[in-house]
C-alpha cells in the first residue's frame, strides 16, 4: 500500500501485516493500560479489525521476535480484546466512529464496487472516506463475501461481522443486493454508469478432481459445501466424512461437517421460534456425543508439511477429527452412483529438490477408506465468464490480470483485487488489496494521499523496561470453549479478560523502540557491549564491514536480538546512546 521506511521495516509485526498495522504499538499500549489509543492504532489501517480480531491468519504473529525466545505474542487475541471494548459490535461508546466517519468533502466521481467481500468493502470504505460516491453490487442477499460464506459461524460470530459491515455502510455507501455480474448487470453497463470500477468478485467456484467416481452422489467441493452450509441450505452428508486437502479450508470443511446437524437445526428454526431452535441444537449435540459422525482429513502432505495453520489443525484434533497424512486419492468408490469409500495411494514425497509441488506416489501402496461423503478441499477458481467478452485481460493463472502494486487491470477505468486477481489468499491480504486499489483510484482522479511516510524519531526520556525474568513468562493461552461444549455454532475461541490481556501484552519486546547512537559522542569504550545481557552489541574491525575502510572500529547492533532493556543506555559514560520511538506508519495522531 505504502512503501515502508527502514524504521517501519525494523518492526517485524508491522512489516509482516499486509495493511501495516503497528501491532507492537497497540500491544504495548494495552500493557500500559491505554486501551483507547491501542484500539485506534489497531483500527485505523483496518476497517475489519473486529473480524480480524477473531479470524485473521495473523502473519504478525509469525514474524513476532518474541517467538525466537519462546512463543509469539497473541496479537490477534489482543486485538479482539480491544474491539470488544471499542469496536462497532459493542453498544457502549462511539470511539470506532473516529475511523468510520462520513467524509468532510464530497467528490463528484462515482465508483462501482463489484462484490461485497473483504476486498470490495475495504475498497468502498477508503473511497468513501476520500469523498467519492460508492455503490457496491452484491450477488447475494447480504454482504460479507468469504467472511460470511466461507468462514464458519463457530469461528466468526455473525453479529460481529455485521457490525463491521454496518459501520462501512453508515458512512454513506450504497448497496445493491442480488445483482450478479454477468447475469443481472454487465461490466460494460457498470463502466458506463461509473467513473471507475473495482472487481472484487472472489473465488467462489471449487476445484474438482479428474478421478473415477468423482461425479457420484456424496462428493462435494469444499468451498461450495461451506457456502451452502453458511447460507442455510440443506446439505445431506453421511456419518463417515473424508475431507481431502491440507489447508485451512480443509480444516473449516471438516469442522463444519462435524456440526452439520447444528447448521440444519438453525436453518430449520426461524428466528421467531428460538425455543424450538435451542431444543433442536441440544438434540444435535447429544447425537454427536453419541458418536454419530466420523470425520477424517486426508492430505498429500505430512503433518509438518500441511499448509494449514498450526492452531487450525490443533483445534480440529481437539474436536476428535482424525488425520491421515501422506495419502492421495486414486478413485472414488461408489455403488449405484452413491459414494461408499475412496481408494487411496501412498505418497513418498510432495515436493521436489527445489521445493516445487511434485508429488511422488507409491503405486504399490493402495488402501480403501470407507466413506459416505467426500469433500474436496483442493483449491478454488473464479467465474471468468462473468467478466464478459470485453472484460479485462486474464492471467495465465486464470485470474484477472492486474498490476500487483495498484490493482490496475488492462482496462483504464477498472481495478481488481482479492482472490479474483491474486488467487485464494488470506482475509487480511484481501483487505490490503482493497485499500491499495482505493488509493490508486484516488490518485487516478488527481487525489493526493496522506503522507504516510513522514515519520519522525522521538527520543524517549523514560521507557518500559523488561524484568530480568522476561524470558520465563509464558504466553497466555487464548481461552477456548471446552471440547465437550463445541458441538454447537457458538464461537470456539473466546476473548481475554483484562488481566490476561495485560499479562500477555507485557511479554512484548517493543521492537518499535530503537537504540540510537550519536556517533559524535561515542568513544568506543565497549561498556555497552559488556553490560548487554543478550550480546546484541559488538565492536569489530571496520574492514569486516567494508574492506575498503581500514584501521577503524565499527559498532554493530543486532536488532533481531535486542530486548530494549536499556542497560546499554544507562551504562554509556558520554551519553552517546538513547532510546527513540518512530512515529511512522500505523501510529494515530
Amino acid at each position: 500500500m505504502f512503501e515502508l521506511e527502514f524504521y517501519d521495516e525494523n518492526i517485524p509485526c508491522l512489516a509482516a501485516c499486509p495493511v501495516h498495522t503497528n501491532a507492537g504499538m497497540y500491544v504495548a499500549a494495552i500493557a500500559d493500560g491505554s486501551d483507547e489509543t491501542a484500539y485506534l492504532t489497531a483500527r485505523l489501517p483496518n476497517p475489519f479489525s473486529s473480524v480480524c480480531g477473531r479470524v485473521c491468519a495473523a502473519p504478525c504473529e509469525d514474524a513476532c521476535r518474541r517467538g525466537e525466545i519462546d512463543r509469539p505474542i497473541a496479537i490477534r487475541a489482543l486485538k479482539r480484546f480491544l474491539t470488544e471494548q471499542f469496536g462497532p459490535e459493542q453498544q457502549t461508546n462511539d470511539l470506532w466512529k473516529q475511523a468510520s466517519a462520513p467524509p468532510v468533502h464530497e467528490l463528484p466521481q462515482s465508483i462501482g464496487i463489484v462484490g461485497g467481500g473483504p476486498a470490495g468493502m475495504a475498497c468502498a470504505h477508503d473511497l468513501r472516506r476520500f469523498g467519492y460516491r460508492v455503490t457496491v453490487y452484491e450477488a447475494t442477499d447480504r454482504l460479507g463475501g468469504a467472511m460470511w460464506l466461507g468462514i464458519p459461524e463457530y469461528r466468526l460470530d455473525r453479529d460481529v461481522l455485521n457490525a463491521d459491515l454496518d459501520a462501512i455502510i453508515s458512512m454513506g455507501v450504497e448497496v445493491v443486493y442480488e445483482t450478479k455480474l454477468g447475469t443481472d448487470v454487465t461490466l460494460d453497463e457498470l463502466r458506463a454508469k461509473h467513473d471507475a470500477v473495482f472487481l472484487g468478485i472472489g473465488a467462489t467456484l471449487g476445484r474438482g478432481l479428474d478421478l473415477e467416481g468423482a461425479d457420484a452422489d456424496g462428493v462435494f467441493k469444499a468451498i461450495e459445501f461451506l457456502i451452502n452450509m453458511n447460507r442455510g441450505f440443506e446439505v445431506e452428508i453421511g456419518e463417515r466424512v473424508i475431507v481431502i486437502g491440507g489447508g485451512d479450508v480443509a480444516m473449516d470443511a471438516a469442522r463444519t461437517a462435524l456440526r452439520a446437524a447444528d447448521y440444519e437445526a438453525k436453518a430449520g428454526a426461524g428466528s421467531e421460534d428460538r425455543p424450538k431452535m435451542t431444543e433442536a441444537i441440544d438434540a444435535a449435540r447429544t447425537a454427536r456425543r453419541a458418536g454419530a459422525k466420523e470425520i477424517t482429513i486426508m492430505s498429500l502432505e505430512s503433518r509438518e508439511e500441511m499448509p494449514a495453520h498450526d492452531f487450525e489443525v490443533e483445534e480440529a484434533e481437539h474436536e476428535g477429527i482424525r488425520f491421515v497424512p501422506r495419502r492421495g486419492p486414486a478413485r472414488i468408490v461408489e455403488q449405484n452412483g452413491v459414494v461408499t469409500g475412496i481408494e487411496t495411494i501412498g505418497v513418498r514425497s510432495v515436493f521436489d529438490a527445489d521445493g516445487r509441488f511434485a508429488p511422488d506416489f507409491d503405486q504399490d501402496d493402495r488402501q480403501v477408506l470407507d466413506a459416505d461423503t467426500i469433500i474436496l478441499a483442493i483449491g478454488q477458481a473464479i467465474d471468468l465468464d462473468s467478466l464478459g467478452a470485453s472484460g479485462p485481460k486474464v492471467s495465465p493463472r486464470n485470474t484477472i490480470d492486474i498490476d500487483w502494486d495498484s490493482g490496475a487491470t488492462s482496462l483504464a477505468d477498472v481495478w481488481s483485487g482479492g482472490d479474483a486477481a491474486k488467487g485464494p489468499r488470506t482475509l487480511i491480504d484481501a483487505i490490503a488489496d482493497g485499500r491499495r486499489s482505493a488509493a490508486a483510484i484516488h490518485e487516478s482522479f488527481g487525489g493526493v494521499l496522506p503522507d504516510a511516510q513522514a515519520g519522525t524519531m522521538v527520543e524517549l526520556r523514560q521507557f518500559h523496561r523488561l524484568d530480568d525474568t522476561y524470558d520465563r513468562v509464558d504466553r497466555v493461552d487464548v481461552p477456548t470453549l471446552e471440547t465437550g461444549r463445541r458441538m454447537g455454532l457458538a464461537e470456539v475461541e473466546l476473548g481475554f479478560t483484562p488481566e490476561q490481556a495485560r499479562c500477555e501484552a507485557n511479554r512484548c519486546l517493543r521492537c518499535f523502540a530503537n537504540i540510537l547512537l550519536d556517533v559524535d559522542k561515542c568513544v568506543l569504550c565497549a561498556l555497552c557491549s559488556d553490560v548487554c545481557p543478550v550480546d546484541v552489541i559488538s565492536l569489530v574491525p571496520s574492514e569486516e564491514i567494508d574492506p575498503a575502510v581500514r584501521g577503524q572500529t565499527a559498532l554493530l547492533l543486532d536488532e533481531t536480538a535486542c530486548i530494549r532493556c536499556g542497560l546499554c543506555i544507562e551504562r554509556c559514560p558520554p551519553d552517546a546512546l538513547s532510546m527513540g520511538v518512530w512515529t511512522g506508519v500505523g501510529v494515530p495522531t
